[in-house]
């Protein structure tokens, strides 16, 4: 894997100077180290013709294997990982040693993670008809309120959230001004069709959307691994 670009190392001036050299594990480490106070930080996949999955519907499916490493590096540093249920549902997510929390409004839990080991922790609103406990959260009436699950988060000790999806949790997120950064890997696929791009919703900030700066670049046969800031809305 090669280290393109770095603008958050001293070492490493924010321009191509440091093309090609080569990245090992410790450097992968650094480079996709959560900021000292945490943060949430979204993590997808897309084709280059903007398609967060292939022609199953699945993300897996556009995975590169620079990617999955990428991936499962996150999961390690990360605190925690919250996803909507349908992606835990469509991928067949599986419990592991990153707790997990699934955000659903009707309260439904996907049935791959609802035995084995690991943590895992519904999210839901009161309109669900759950009743909250140390494996259901109720936050919110009739949509879960994702500021007071994040604020939960960090009171609870997990600074560091991975949120990996899908496009309409990551939609109610950046709504909600709590994304703070973005990996996003682009796959050197084409893939066509009418697939979901890896934001689904209403325009975000009126016409203007968000702005984002990089914060590095990395290449491996032809898999672009991005990290980028997300700037705050004024």
């Amino acid at each position: 894997m090669r280290l393109l670009l770095d603008t958050r190392s001293a070492a490493s001036p924010s321009s191509l100077a440091g093309q090609g050299s080569e990245v090992g594990d410790d450097d992968l480490t650094r480079l996709y180290a959560w900021p000292s106070d945490g943060g949430v930080r979204a993590n997808f996949v897309s084709t280059l013709d903007g398609s967060a999955a292939g022609g199953d519907g699945r993300s897996g499916s556009i995975n590169t294997d620079a990617d999955g490493r990428v991936f499962h590096l996150q999961r390690e540093l990360a605190d925690c990982v919250l996803v909507g249920a349908g992606t835990a549902r469509a991928e067949g997510y599986r419990r592991g040693a990153t707790p997990i929390f699934v955000v659903s409004g009707r309260g439904h839990l996907p049935e791959s993670l609802s035995e084995g080991e690991g943590s895992v922790v519904l999210v839901t609103c009161a309109s669900s008809g759950l009743e909250p406990s140390d494996e259901v959260w109720v936050e919110g009436d009739d949509d879960v309120d994702l500021r007071t699950v994040v604020a939960r988060l960090r009171d609870a000790g997990m600074p560091c959230i991975l949120a990996e999806g899908g496009p309409s949790l990551f939609h109610d997120l950046l709504a909600a001004g709590l994304v703070d950064e973005l990996a996003l890997t682009i796959a050197p696929r084409l893939v066509g069709g009418d697939a979901t791009r890896v934001v689904a919703g209403t325009p975000l900030d009126g016409a203007s959307g968000l702005d984002a700066e990089i914060g590095h670049l990395l290449e491996e046969d032809g898999s672009l691994l991005t990290l980028w800031r997300i700037t705050p809305v004024a």
